[in-house]
């Protein structure tokens, strides 16, 4: 996946206001990257122009060396939210998009069932989702993101509205998943243990209009477990992501305050 030079203007009070200023990213398949920044820097901004949702400004966007001109079935998408249907079943939910895709009811069934299966939530089918926990439900948005076998899974914050512990699960969840399936993954968050924890890079972005200020490689050990937090190698990743983001945090604030 490339991004190449790409900004994104919104209007605002009579003219216009950049979210993302000429960010350039290649990311390689099967990499799992996070987007890392301050609140207001253009993470989702730019993780929804890849998914397709918002059309950049100005700039090139393309995965497998095709543009992206919209949503498509080679992107999946979780948000923070978990947006699934409440009307329909756990099982219903998963097989929404292969149903759309052109696969027969059964295919569909089949496919939902395999990767409820991945999730843990094999026992879960019939259920709606409003009778499911907050971690439980966003195990259904991923098992329903990836039922399209996207090459790209794209995650805008998935996790924060959820309690620690549940967390801890759901990214240990998460890392066992992608290590048997390897998407590419995008994943914006703005919790440091998180982005150390979880990728191969991280992607630090300034304070609004969000530009890329750094490209961190993760060179920690795979499988990780959440021992891996106390390592004295990941509290220097964790470190060195802190000190960047402490002073774009310290810039937002002045700008907010006419700094």
């Amino acid at each position: 996946m490339s991004v190449r030079a790409l900004s994104i203007e919104f209007d605002h009070a009579g003219g216009k206001r950049a979210a993302v200023q000429q960010a350039s990213l290649e990311i390689r398949p099967g990499e799992f990257v996070c987007l890392l920044g301050p609140s207001g820097c253009g993470k989702s901004t730019l993780m929804n122009a890849i998914a397709g949702f918002v059309k950049p400004t100005r700039g090139e966007l393309t995965v497998d060396g095709q543009p992206i001109a919209g949503p498509g079935p080679d992107r999946g998408m979780v948000f923070q939210q978990h947006s699934l249907f409440p009307w329909k079943t756990v099982r219903e939910n998963v097989a929404f998009g292969p149903l759309m895709a052109g696969a027969s009811r059964n295919e569909a069934t089949g496919v939902a069932r395999t990767f409820l299966s991945l999730v843990g939530l094999a026992a879960f089918e019939d259920a709606y989702p409003g009778t499911l926990s907050g971690g439980m439900q966003q195990r259904v948005g991923i098992a329903r993101a990836l039922a399209n076998y996207p090459s790209v899974l794209l995650m805008d914050e998935p996790f924060g509205a959820l309690d620690a512990q549940t967390r801890i699960m759901m990214q240990e969840n998460l890392l066992e998943i992608w290590r048997e399936f390897r998407n590419t993954v995008v994943f914006v968050t703005h919790d440091i243990d998180e982005a150390v924890f979880l990728s191969d890079r991280i992607v630090v972005m300034s304070a609004s209009p969000g530009r890329i200020i750094a490209d961190i490689r993760v060179e920690l050990p795979r499988p990780r477990e959440q021992s891996l937090l106390t390592d004295p190698a990941f509290i220097d990743y964790k470190r060195q992501c802190l000190d960047l983001i402490r002073q774009e945090t310290l810039r937002a604030f002045q700008q907010q305050n006419g700094g």
